[in-house]
């Protein structure tokens, strides 16, 4: 199989991406970037500092003034650092989970995220997933997946990892959100939630994990 890099895959809440990619990435030996914790750590941070979600201009200038790194660990995923302090183990809280979406719509956010997205892709071998890499961060890579599921089937993932990390959400709420967020990042004005029109668009709604990156790596194998 010959080197393809970048790998960009995208799809919306709980389709897959992030256990796709990391995967595929380990299968492959290259890095695993998942772009939505970057805008994950915005948020925290927005959250921590009363900046309203709603508050674009808040929003920008915030993330303006803040030293965003990456750094990938010995299993070659990524870990954020805010202003050099380690906010990983933030990420996942309910609010950040909820208001994610409000943040990552605002144009100047993404605009100053995907810079650094890119120069992560400029770096060396990385899949990097997400709801725009295919269409905007990396419009030239090599090989695109866009992932899909029937929101019934995502929000029953969805509820099920949050179960597991203890958080008391009904199937109803987690789906009611889900939907919710599929709008907000499927109508946003920048980057909105899409197939690029050369990704490869696999449903994975009877898919095991290991079935969908069989099926990935044969497809990046003919690239």
């Amino acid at each position: 199989m010959g080197r393809v890099t970048p790998i960009a895959v995208d799809g919306p809440v709980a389709s897959g991406k992030t256990a796709v990619g990391r995967l595929l990435a380990r299968q492959l030996g290259y890095r695993f970037l998942d772009t939505g914790i970057m805008y994950r750590a915005l948020t925290w941070l927005a959250l921590e500092r009363g900046v309203s979600p709603e508050d674009a201009q808040g929003l920008i200038g915030m993330a303006k003034g803040r030293e965003l790194g990456v750094v990938f660990d010995e299993d070659e995923d990524a870990r954020i650092l805010l202003d050099s302090r380690d906010v990983t183990p933030n990420l996942w809280r309910q609010d950040v989970d909820r208001a994610v979406s409000l943040v990552s719509r605002v144009a100047g956010v993404r605009d100053q995220l995907v810079d650094h997205q890119r120069r992560i892709a400029a770096e060396g071998a990385v899949v990097m997933a997400g709801r725009d890499v295919g269409t905007v961060v990396l419009p030239d890579a090599p090989f695109k997946l866009f992932l899909t599921a029937s929101k019934e089937k995502r929000a029953r993932r969805r509820y099920e990892e949050l179960r597991a990390v203890g958080q008391g959400l009904s199937y109803e709420q987690v789906l009611s959100d889900l939907v919710r967020r599929d709008k907000l990042d499927t109508e946003r004005e920048v980057g909105p939630l899409r197939p690029a029109t050369d990704a490869c668009v696999m449903a994975t709604d009877d898919l095991s994990l290991d079935e969908v990156v069989e099926r990935v790596l044969a497809k990046v194998g003919r690239e």
